[in-house]
Order: C-alpha cells, then sequence, then structure tokens
C-alpha cells in the first residue's frame, strides 16, 4: 500500500523550488457515504490529501471515524451542516431549522433567511451546533479545523457561534472562503460567481473576529466557484498560480457521481495526478494541514 504523503516531507515541495508557503488540501462531506469515504482514503494516501471535514449527521459516520483513526495523518476536522443534510438533534427540537422531512432545509439560502427572519431559529440554530460539536468531541479525534457545508458557517448570525464553540474546542483553523476577485471569471456555472462574491465578503468581514480567537484561516479558499468541477486539469492549471503564503484546496472527491457541484470522481482524479503535486512543487508550497505547524520563513 502506498505511504501517505506526509505534510512535512521534503518531497511535497520538489528538491529545488525554494520554500514559499504552504497548501492545505482538504476533502469535505467525510462520513457522508462510503463512497464519499473511500475517496478520501485513496486520496491522501496516493495522493496530495492532507485533511478532510468529517459530517457528523452523515449516514457513513461510524465507517468514516474508523478510517480516520486509521490515517493519524489526515487532518481531521468538523464540516458543519445547517441545510441540506440530517441535523444532529431530534427534529422536534429545531422545527425552525427544519422541512416536513425532518431533515435541514435543502436550499442555503432559505436556510439562511430563515436565519434573519426568526429569533426562534436563531435559538435553534446555538443548540444545534453545539450538538454537533459534542458529536465530533464524542469520536475521540483531534479537532484540526472547522468549515460548513454550502459555507453556511460564515452566515453573519451563524459565525460568531460558530467561531467561539470552535476556539473552545480547540481548532486551530476555521475556513473562511475568500478565493479573490480574479478567480471568479473560472466559476463554474456562471451563477457561481455571485456565490463566490457574497461568500467572500462575508469571510473577509470575519477575519477580524477569527483573529481575536486565535483562528487561523488561509490567505486564499480555492474550491467554491468549480465546486464539484475541481478535475485535474482545473487544479494543476490553479496550482500553476498560486501565490505565496497560505492556501487551502477543498474539493469533494467521491468514487461515484453525487450531485451537482457536489462529490465526484473528477475531484477524486485531481488528488491523484502526479502533475498537481509536481505544480505544487514548482512554486515552492509544501503541503500542510492546520495540525501541522507554521512552516519557518522563508
Amino acid at each position: 500500500m502506498p505511504r501517505a504523503p506526509q505534510p512535512t516531507d521534503a518531497a511535497a515541495r520538489g528538491p529545488t523550488a525554494p520554500l514559499r508557503g504552504r497548501v492545505i488540501v482538504t476533502a469535505d462531506d467525510l462520513g457522508a457515504s462510503p463512497a464519499v469515504n473511500a475517496a478520501i482514503v485513496r486520496g491522501h494516501r496516493e495522493g496530495v490529501l492532507t485533511a478532510a471535514s468529517l459530517m457528523v449527521t452523515g449516514d457513513a459516520l461510524d465507517e468514516a471515524v474508523a478510517l480516520a483513526r486509521a490515517n493519524p495523518g489526515l487532518a481531521i476536522g468538523l464540516h458543519l451542516v445547517l441545510a441540506d443534510a440530517r441535523p444532529a438533534l431530534p427534529p422536534a427540537e429545531i422545527p425552525h431549522l427544519v422541512g416536513p422531512d425532518g431533515r435541514l432545509h435543502a436550499d442555503p439560502a432559505r436556510a439562511g433567511l430563515g436565519l434573519a427572519a426568526s429569533g426562534a431559529a436563531r435559538r435553534e440554530l446555538a443548540r444545534e451546533l453545539a450538538a454537533q460539536f459534542e458529536r465530533f468531541a464524542a469520536t475521540g479525534l483531534p479537532l484540526a479545523h472547522v468549515d460548513g457545508h454550502h459555507h453556511l458557517h460564515v452566515h453573519p448570525l451563524a459565525f460568531p457561534l460558530v467561531a467561539e464553540l470552535a476556539a473552545r474546542a480547540g481548532a486551530r483553523g476555521i475556513r473562511l472562503p475568500w478565493e479573490g476577485v480574479a478567480a471568479l471569471a473560472d466559476a463554474r456555472p456562471r451563477r457561481a460567481a455571485i456565490d463566490g462574491a457574497i461568500l467572500g465578503a462575508l469571510a473577509l468581514r470575519a477575519r477580524r473576529l477569527a483573529r481575536r480567537l486565535g483562528l487561523r484561516y488561509a490567505d486564499r479558499v480555492h474550491g467554491l466557484v468549480r465546486s464539484g468541477a475541481m478535475g485535474p486539469a482545473y487544479v494543476r492549471a490553479l496550482a500553476a498560480r498560486l501565490p505565496a503564503g497560505t492556501t487551502e484546496l477543498f474539493l469533494h472527491p467521491s468514487t461515484e457521481p453525487g450531485p451537482a457541484r457536489g462529490s465526484n470522481p473528477g475531484d477524486l482524479a485531481a488528488l491523484l495526478d502526479p502533475a498537481v503535486r509536481a505544480a505544487l512543487a514548482a512554486r515552492g508550497l509544501a503541503l500542510a494541514s492546520w495540525a501541522t505547524p507554521e512552516p519557518p520563513a522563508p
């Protein structure tokens, strides 16, 4: 079995390229399904994947936790769900957050508007977030970072709660999805540029609180405007132009096709592509995660 690439490997930055920064390569939705779990493990053992975000209400949670324990080099974070998933609490306890089927509202925009319109929804949100952090703690896994399904964790009414809980739980990093203005031109579908602009503005606003609470965040986070389409060709080109500093790339690998803009085999292929590793090395970017120390200054 191939050895899992370690964030501190000299090979991660190539034999000659001077170290200019680091790149955190994260897979979302660990625990969502066996197909996602299998892809994440393969992306870590055979490719450039350094971190994964655990969906604690996922159908394949128990398998995901076992796989995380068997792969200690893979940094595990909490993938908070506030829409389009099962909640941690019984639906009867959070009626303003769920639909008739007992699941969190499928439409992220509706979920976000509901928080703005209802004090009851906000009170239920606080309890649901706490329950998801408690579920993660119950796994016994170290908490490397926190992020969110559909990035609803940066909603202005959710982020202060999320950040406080993350800091209290000992998370080292938090995803603030600022992809940069230039990246909006890469959006597929084109409407994803709107999501990128809105979430990017919220992410920039959230930085001050993250700093105050001691939560680290990447200078750039790529994966939003091409969510579900982070294939090998795109990731190779992206890797070749990444700047110095800390960048996070997040993908949705799976061994089976999933929903639009969700888990897919193309993202797995990008993680396994040797040319992606080579492009990162050529840029002088070391593979890392929030579980590893900051690199020395160049």
